[in-house]
């Protein structure tokens, strides 16, 4: 099952879930505020995406980080800092089952069949 990871007030997502939709694509949704991020499923995420990717430095959380722990982020403290902040994460993430893709822009689901 594909599986779209995101949250409910992300534009981006909202249109990644609505592309996926209109191809008819079988999915499930995980909101990482609601349903939250376990250390399992990131070691998941992180097995194919590497790590400072998936960090989301453009997020209004990392906006209000301390500048000190912005400054010394590196792979170990970015897994902590998006343990305890799941919004940290960029999204939408797509789970295909046989790859996880980062963002989503119109298009990108294309060669998605339903």
């Amino acid at each position: 099952m594909i599986t779209l990871y995101g949250i409910k007030a992300c534009d981006t997502c909202r249109r990644a879930r609505k592309a996926l939709e209109a191809r008819g694509v079988p999915f499930q949704v995980h909101d990482l505020r609601e349903d939250g991020l376990s250390a399992a499923l990131l070691e998941h995420l992180l097995e194919q995406v590497p790590v400072m990717t998936l960090l989301n430095k453009r997020s209004t959380t990392w906006r209000q980080l301390d500048e000190t722990v912005k400054a010394e982020v590196d792979a170990n403290s970015a897994r902590a800092l998006m343990l305890e902040h799941p919004t940290l994460i960029k999204r939408p993430l797509l789970d295909t089952g046989e790859g996880i893709r980062v963002g989503y822009r119109d298009g990108d689901y294309d060669d998605l069949a339903g």
